[in-house]
């Protein structure tokens, strides 16, 4: 019997050694993962306020070559539209399925008229739509038991 009890001191032993080295391990490669997503997000970082600056250097060219011809406030107006509207087809460009010439779905149809709105918070399915009997009163039996409450 005590034969026994040595064993399941090692075998103990032995979970506690094997967990100890499995943390390690997963810890060891979560460092080294966000140590690579750090650098990818600094890049990221660096190329948009690169970009951002060389935006600001098109914008101030554009602005400059206009005020040749045109008064300062009307090149800086002309500049913003311009710069207004290449971040609206930006936008739109970044919105999924651009490229795809989707044709909506019908509504279906809806026993009360038009459908719902969505939900106050726009979150979730729209409200399905009210009823416009009221509901039949439940059966009642005249020989039933009667409850008090």
């Amino acid at each position: 019997m005590d034969r026994l009890d040595h064993l399941e001191h090692l075998d103990k032993h032995l979970v506690e050694e094997l967990a100890q080295v499995a943390r390690e391990t997963v810890r060891d490669e979560l460092r080294e993962q966000s140590r690579k997503q750090r650098r990818t997000a600094m890049l990221y970082a660096a190329s948009g306020a690169t970009a951002l600056y060389a935006g600001a250097a098109v914008a101030l060219a554009v602005g400059l070559a206009l005020a040749i011809g045109l008064p300062g406030w009307a090149a800086a107006l002309i500049t913003a539209a311009i710069m207004g509207v290449a971040a609206f087809l930006l936008r739109g460009a970044a919105r999924p399925g651009h490229g795809q010439h989707h044709t909506p779905h019908a509504p279906h149809h809806v026993v009360g008229g038009t459908p719902p709105p969505g939900p106050p918070s726009g979150l979730g399915m729209p409200y399905p739509p009210m009823p416009t009997d009221p509901p039949p009163p439940p059966p009642t039996d005249p020989g039933g038991p009667h409850h008090r409450a």
